[in-house]
């Protein structure tokens, strides 16, 4: 039987107020502004978002808030074709947010942000008939009873399980025994192993929890997968970047797609980071969401040379010889 959805996602949204600086401040310093814009974002819904526009049947399923901000995330999702009829409305809860300061300088951003108590989804809001009728559930653990609940409901009926995290919470290996692709943000491995290696912090967590694939960003450096005792490295696509804000959730989007469209792990990496590249070219956590012809059209313009990718040789230097010792070792 041929599943209703693609991907479903159970998680966090958010409704962020960008503010952009010439140049961000010294501490305790004082600087004027330039423009100032509410934007939709949040790191599962926007993930969800960049499976839509590339074409995969998805559900967002998560709580808003009934304020003004609750309503810009709903008429954002629902206007990407997302199915919302997941989303739970908290009545006198605010949305949660985000204070983002963005430097116009480089793109890259400062994040101030708050989630009210009454957002917390619990496990009794989630449909067992969503999971089982998905063939990939992407999660992040924030609400932890919730994430436990369907990680286990997916493993149960072997539905595949991706999940983006960045931040450390207790009681979280259930959870991490549920999972098959980790991408976790560029210091979560090594402050949940105490590796700070790498190579080392992943293979600990595939050795520990047994996941198909144990992956990291590594913010404008690319990023770093382990899949079947192999090693992948894909290094950054340098563009003019106006804003950094989204593009792990944009990477994490792409990634659900390419692992459900059966892409060899390098062409998976090599494809997310080309999504989250182009989302960094317009301001906001979805400035610039592309679809499946733009990525792929900076693809090709690297493979060309008229993209530069920004690399960590050391960590490229390394994924090969780990995957493929004897060549390296005629390279020496």
């Amino acid at each position: 039987m041929s599943s209703a959805l693609d991907v479903l996602g159970i998680g966090l949204n958010a409704t962020d107020t960008l503010i952009l600086v010439e140049e961000f401040p010294a501490y305790a310093g004082k600087v004027p502004f330039g423009r100032e814009l509410l934007s939709p974002g949040g790191q599962v819904a926007t993930a969800i978002v960049a499976c839509a526009r590339l074409g995969l049947r998805t559900k967002y399923v998560g709580t808003i808030g009934d304020d003004q901000r609750g309503e810009i995330q709903r008429e954002s999702l629902e206007g990407t074709g997302v199915d919302t009829s997941g989303l739970i409305v908290r009545r006198g809860c605010a949305n949660q947010t985000a204070y983002i300061v963005i430097d116009e300088r480089t793109g890259e951003r400062t994040i101030f942000w708050q989630r009210p108590a009454c957002l917390r989804l619990e496990p009794s809001e989630i449909r067992r008939e969503d999971i089982l009728s998905s063939r990939l559930l992407h999660i992040d653990g924030y609400d932890l009873d919730a994430a436990i609940y369907a990680s286990q409901i997916a493993r149960e009926h072997g539905v595949a399980v991706s999940i983006d995290v960045d931040t450390i919470y207790a009681n979280f290996e259930p959870v991490l025994r549920n999972i098959d692709y980790l991408v976790a943000g560029s210091g979560w491995a090594a402050k949940w192993t105490n590796e700070a290696d790498p190579f080392l912090a992943l293979a600990s967590l595939e050795r520990e929890y047994g996941m198909r694939v144990a992956a990291m960003t590594l913010g404008d450096r690319g990023a770093l997968a382990l899949y079947n005792g192999h090693w992948f490295y894909s290094a950054a696509f340098e563009v003019a970047c106006s804003d950094t804000t989204g593009a792990g959730d944009v990477f994490h989007g792409a990634f659900c797609y390419a692992i459900l469209e059966g892409m060899p792990m390098d062409l998976a990496l090599e494809f997310s980071n080309a999504a989250a590249a182009l989302n960094c070219t317009a301001i906001g956590a979805r400035g610039h969401v592309p679809v499946r012809a733009e990525i792929d059209s900076l693809l090709n313009a690297a493979k060309a040379g008229k993209v530069r990718r920004h690399e960590a040789p050391d960590v490229r230097a390394r994924a090969a010889a780990k995957s493929n010792p004897a060549a390296a070792a005629t390279t020496r």
